[in-house]
Parts: structure tokens; sequence; C-alpha cells
């Protein structure tokens, strides 16, 4: 059987269990082509499945993501006798060093709103307008929103007058509905009517963010543009480009930056940590844990608390 046609029943089988398979279907659409359109299941190679999954440059977290959606695969063609063997390579490299978030200052968040106005400065053609991207980039910040979240927004999912956004099929296929604060929200409503004025569709299966053409942004073009904003706003920190802070760090420094807000008014924070988790949109605390990274800021606020708590209770004792 062909390549192609036993991964197109593949992602049918997964989808059918209730799965969604989006991403998984498109890495092994890409697999496919990688390896032919017209190559039969029992001509895949060792090396050709290698090649794909070191890809170019070092080995990252994209590595394993790939190992496990082809191991699936695979795991499926030999229980249904395409194969007797998986093409799997024996040894697999050990995962890289978790990525360390940079969790921006209000100084660099100042620095990056204001580059917006510039930053397409040499470009001829402009495709997203600057005052879409300054939203985009407060909205990420603001509601802590993952970079999928806020582009998939359409018109609907936005109540300006109850200032509440809905966030549908999220991460875990779920919707949850995210306040807004009150400077937020203007800031929503100003894009907004900025969006009308320049005749955008008013339908409400129409995106929200738009690009200057009333397309919907795509993740590339958010993230290239962001990089180059980065770059001319002179936010950047030791080490390569791969060590370089990201659009997604946005959401990691609103999440410290509620923690620290929380410390210094005194609150119970252990009991406000389930409220963050889930205005993220996490499943469990455990999950919004690996995002609190801890900064001298925030360190300083956590030990302050600790000595309160220690010198109360020798007083009290």
């Amino acid at each position: 059987m062909k390549l192609a046609q036993l991964i197109a029943q593949y992602v049918t089988f997964r989808k059918s269990l209730g799965q969604d398979f989006e991403s998984d279907g498109r890495r092994l659409r890409t697999f496919s082509r990688f390896v032919g359109e017209s190559a039969e299941i029992d001509s895949v190679k060792l090396s050709q499945v290698a090649a794909f999954l070191a890809g170019r440059g070092p080995i990252t977290c994209y590595w394993h993501l790939k190992y496990r959606t082809l191991r699936g695969f695979f795991s499926y063609t030999v229980t249904r006798g395409y194969l007797f063997t998986s093409p799997l390579p024996a040894t697999i490299p050990k995962l890289p060093a978790r990525f360390v978030p940079h969790i921006y200052s209000r100084e660099e968040l100042r620095r990056l709103l204001d580059g917006t106005t510039s930053y397409q400065k040499h470009k001829t053609r402009i495709v997203m307008e600057p005052h879409t991207f300054r939203a985009i980039l407060l909205l990420l910040y603001g509601a802590a929103l993952r970079v999928s979240e806020a582009l998939s927004l359409n018109l609907a999912d936005v109540d300006l007058e109850e200032a509440v956004i809905v966030i549908r099929d999220t991460k875990f296929y779920k919707t949850r509905l995210v306040p807004l604060g009150s400077d937020l929200n203007d800031v929503m409503t100003k894009y907004a009517k900025q969006r009308k004025r320049d005749g955008h569709s008013q339908n409400n299966n129409a995106p929200f963010f738009v690009t200057r053409l009333g397309a919907r942004i795509p993740s590339w073009l958010l993230r290239s543009a962001f990089q180059r904003l980065r770059t001319d706003s002179g936010v950047r920190r030791q080490g390569g480009p791969q060590c370089q802070p990201r659009l997604h760090d946005l959401r990691h420094a609103a999440a410290v930056h509620r923690l620290t807000a929380w410390y210094r008014e005194g609150k119970d924070v252990q009991r406000l940590l389930p409220l963050l988790s889930t205005y993220l949109g996490h499943v469990d605390i455990a999950s919004t844990q690996l995002y609190l990274t801890m900064t001298p800021e925030l360190l300083h606020e956590a030990s302050q608390r600790f000595a309160q708590y220690v010198f109360g209770e020798v007083s009290h004792g």
C-alpha cells in the first residue's frame, strides 16, 4: 500500500476514536512528502526516517514530537500486517534542556509596545497594521493568552460591552471565558472601532485580528514580525538565536507578574493559584507551576512572605 494512503487511513482511524489529531496528521503528511508521495509503505527506509527526524540544525524537542507521531503510525502498520518491523531508529537522543522562558521586565514590555509603530519601516508592503500588532501584544500579555487563542478569535467571541472574550477549542479542547480588565478592554474597543473604520467584515464569523486586506493573521506572520520587533527594540538575552525571548513568553511574564502582585498585596497566593490556573486554561496546577519562573523580583516577594510567616510563628510560639 502507498505510504500516503496508509497515513490517510491511520489519521481517519485516530479521529474516529474522538481524537483531534490535526497536528499529528500534518506531521505525517509532511513525512509522506519527505519520503515521496508515490512511496510504498514497505519501501520506507530507516535512513529516510532518521533524516526526517533529524531535520536541520541541532536536536530539539520537535525531534521527540515527530518521533512520538511516527511511533504511533508505525505501530499501527505493524499490528495490521503492513510491515514486519518498524523502521524507527533504535537510539533515541536525550531531550534537550527545557527552554527557560524569558520574563519580560516592565521596561522591555514598554520598548516592545513603543516599537510597534515603526517595526515595518523597512517594508514596502504592509501586511499587518502597527495598531493591530500592538493590540495583539497587549492581549497576549494582558489576558495571558496563547498565540493560537488570540489569532483564532472571531468577532462573535469578543464581547466588549461585557468585557469578556470566549476562547474556543483550546489546547485541551475546552472553551473558557476570559474577563478583560478595564484598560485592556479599552484597547480592544479602540482596535475594534479602527477595524470597522478600515472597512473590514463585521460578520460574526469574521476574524477579530486581521491583515490589511482583512484576512486572519497567520501565526508565522506574527512570529516573524515579533522577531523583527524584538531585535529593533533591543530586547535580547545571552545565547544564540534559539535562546532569545519568544512571543509565547508574554504569557509566562503575565503569570509571574500576577503572582508577584499578589505577594505584594498580601493575598493568599496558595488559595489564588487554582484561579490563575483556570484563567490560563490549564488542566491542573502543575501545568501552571511550569509558568512560574523564579525571577529575582518574585523570589524577593516570596522570601518576604516566608519571613513574615516565620516571625509570626515565633512571636506566637
